[in-house]
C-alpha cells in the first residue's frame, strides 16, 4: 500500500509594516512582509503591496418559483463605465455589515433593493473576489420566493446612500440561454446562473458543501 502523502506545512509570514495609504468610504492598507516561497525553496523577503479592504459581500439569485422567474438588479456601477457596459444587470448583492452574518445582510438587502421577503436561503458558494489586491469574500445564495413575497414592489435602494435600484425579471428559459451565451456581464449571475442551471427544474436544489 503506498504511503499517503503528509499535508505541506504552510509557511511563516512575517508582517513588517503595514499603514493605511488611503481612507475614505473604503481603506487601502500598504502592507510590508516576508514569507516563505511555494513554487521554490527559500523565502522573499520585504515585499511590499496595497491590500483593498472593503469588508465582506453577499449576492442572491432570487427565484420566484411560482412563476418560474429570476428576479436580477439594475443599477449604474461607475467602476464598469469606462469598459463598459455601466449600466449593469446582476445578482443583487450588497455589503455585510461589521458583526453582521452574510445571510442577515442578504435578508435586509433583498428588501432594501428589489423589494422581497426572503424565505428559506441556500448558500451555494464564497471565496474570495480578487485576492490579489483585495480581502474581500463574498458569499453566494439561492433565494427562492413566492410571488407574495414582493412585499414592497417600489423598493429601489436607499435614496440617503443615492442607490438606484430597478427590478428586472427572466423566465427561466430565457435567462438560463442568456447564461449559455454568456451574456451577463456579471460574474456573480454567470456563477449563480450556471449552479442553477444543474440543478432540477422541480423538487428542491441539491444544497452544496460550501464553507465559511
Amino acid at each position: 500500500m503506498a504511503a499517503k502523502k503528509r499535508p505541506k506545512k504552510r509557511g511563516r509570514v512575517d508582517i513588517k509594516s503595514r499603514r493605511v495609504a488611503y481612507k475614505g468610504r473604503y481603506r487601502i492598507e500598504e502592507i510590508v512582509f516576508d514569507f516563505d516561497r511555494t513554487a521554490a525553496k527559500g523565502r522573499l523577503t520585504d515585499v511590499k503591496r496595497e491590500i483593498f479592504e472593503r469588508g465582506d459581500s453577499a449576492a442572491a439569485l432570487i427565484h420566484d418559483i411560482e412563476r418560474d422567474v429570476i428576479v436580477l438588479a439594475e443599477q449604474f456601477r461607475i467602476a464598469t463605465h469606462g469598459k463598459g457596459p455601466g449600466y449593469l444587470i446582476e445578482a443583487m448583492a450588497g455589503s455585510v455589515e461589521e458583526g453582521e452574518d452574510p445571510e442577515a445582510c442578504i435578508r435586509r438587502e433583498m428588501m432594501e433593493e428589489v423589494g422581497y421577503r426572503a424565505g428559506e436561503l441556500t448558500l451555494i458558494a464564497n471565496g474570495y473576489v480578487s485576492p490579489g489586491s483585495s480581502s474581500e469574500r463574498i458569499f453566494l445564495y439561492y433565494a427562492p420566493v413566492k410571488t407574495a413575497d414582493l412585499i414592497d414592489p417600489k423598493a429601489s435602494g436607499i435614496a440617503a446612500e443615492k442607490e438606484d435600484v430597478k427590478r428586472v425579471e427572466f423566465t427561466r428559459e430565457d435567462f438560463l440561454a442568456r447564461i449559455d451565451k454568456a451574456k451577463f456581464a456579471d460574474a456573480k449571475v454567470m456563477t449563480l446562473g450556471l449552479w442553477l442551471k444543474s440543478q432540477p427544474k422541480q423538487g428542491k436544489p441539491n444544497k452544496p458543501r460550501a464553507k465559511r
